[in-house]
């Protein structure tokens, strides 16, 4: 069923398969209506993942309080109603007594990881979290302590014990008591946190999160060996490709240009994550307005977007400005990222730093990036020849919602330096 007031839907289907349905909203403007399709299957994440994280914004200082105030700025700058969804905590949630947080790291019974006094109801926090039509993710990693000096995912006895810290996994591992912990709270994701990844880790906490009684996304972090991306498209949601990103261009531009290796490996369930969205307030405990300029912000976005990246923030929306938001919640840009096909873009042409990356869309359309890599304005070209087309097309600028006319064999743009243009191009038929 669909609440009328916010436009949750709920309920359960019993049978695997896929549902049609038509959604129909309706106001004093008028009425539309729209095709949905529902998907039941043992697949998760069939288009790539959209929300927040909290290290880019917060560090490892991250409390229960921020969660609910982020759970609220979904709202409040209406990201919720563009398809943004996922609250992830980072590192930093997990009980660490030599810290001064309060709180056993892993208790008998069971002995599954403990939360730190920052969040004194976690089971309470991710009910607000789903209050809000939103979901949540948490963070562990299977070395016996975090990147961040936290409690990790192993120990070296069944207690959970660690009599030497260090970024290396212990004898006993605790992926069954975590896992159905997380359920048992309301976790909808979990990032899984070291380096280098390995397949056992990851096809131990994969069979938990499995097992565990509630879907759960399994994401993995960071640096994934390329060689091995069928096992992590096999055993999870997505991946990290790279290590950390920062708010500034030379990073942002490396990332992001050297991803189409990855390309082939990219698709519905499965999908190649760059890192996060450096866009608005980040600062890794000191938010602070990202050193990305407006035009390299458009890329940062438009890049991913071809790549069908998952689209994880990090920044403080609570200090979000009319640039963020209106950045953050066309819907027209947001498609190309979310487009049922799941194709990531291709490379088409590359000269002297000037770009143009396309990708398939589901309707049979393509959307095409012109990108300037250069520090000087410049004119970029995309032909139809060299992106199979033939015969005159449609060209739609996406990031401004104008339909731009007819071209008969290419098109071309001035990219101002950094920048880029997003287009949807369809045949004149």
């Amino acid at each position: 069923k669909v609440d009328p007031k916010t436009g949750i839907i709920t309920g359960s289907i019993r049978k695997a398969g896929d549902y049609p349905v038509t959604l129909t909203a309706s106001n004093a403007k008028g009425k539309t209506t729209k095709p949905f399709k529902i998907v039941v299957g043992e697949k998760l994440a069939l288009t790539p993942p959209m929300g927040w994280a909290s290290y880019n914004c917060w560090g490892c200082d991250i409390t229960e309080t921020r969660m609910k105030a982020i759970a609220d700025a979904f709202v409040k700058t209406d990201l919720i109603n563009h398809g943004w969804t996922y609250m992830n905590i980072d590192d930093g949630w997990q009980a660490r007594t030599d810290k001064g947080l309060a709180g056993e790291a892993r208790k008998a019974p069971n002995f599954s990881l403990e939360p730190n006094d920052r969040f004194p109801d976690m089971k309470g926090l991710c009910d607000y979290v789903h209050g809000q039509g939103l979901k949540i993710g948490t963070y562990s990693t299977p070395w016996k302590i975090s990147y961040g000096g936290y409690t990790g995912g192993s120990g070296n006895d069944a207690k959970g014990t660690i009599d030497k810290e260090g970024q290396s996994v212990g004898t006993v591992t605790f992926e069954v008591q975590d896992a159905k912990q997380w359920a048992a709270w309301g976790f909808d994701s979990m990032k899984y946190d070291w380096r280098p990844n390995d397949v056992p880790n990851t096809k131990r906490m994969s069979e938990a999160l499995r097992n565990c009684g509630r879907d759960i996304l399994f994401t993995l972090s960071n640096s994934a060996d390329i060689n091995q991306a069928d096992k992590w498209a096999e055993l999870s949601q997505f991946w990290r490709t790279t290590g950390d990103i920062f708010d500034r261009w030379w990073c942002m531009d490396q990332i992001g240009f050297s991803q189409e290796p990855w390309r082939k490996f990219a698709g519905p369930g499965h999908w190649n994550d760059p890192d996060m969205l450096v866009v608005g307030y980040v600062g890794w405990g000191n938010p602070k307005p990202t050193h990305l300029s407006p035009n390299e912000q458009y890329t940062h976005i438009s890049l991913w977007c071809l790549q069908a990246a998952p689209l994880l923030l990090g920044c403080d929306l609570s200090q979000a400005d009319e640039f963020t938001v209106n950045l953050l919640t066309n819907d027209e840009v947001l498609e190309v990222d979310q487009d049922p096909l799941g194709s990531a873009a291709s490379r088409i042409s590359h000269e002297d730093g000037l770009e143009v990356w396309a990708k398939d869309m589901e309707d049979g359309s393509k959307a095409v990036g012109l990108f300037n890599r250069t520090y000087w304005p410049a004119k970029v070209s995309a032909k139809w020849s060299d992106l199979g087309l033939t015969g005159p097309q449609k060209v739609r600028d996406l990031w401004r919602q104008k339909d731009l006319g007819i071209s008969k064999d290419k098109f071309e743009a001035v990219i101002p330096r950094h920048g880029c243009m997003l287009m949807r191009i369809r045949p004149d038929r």
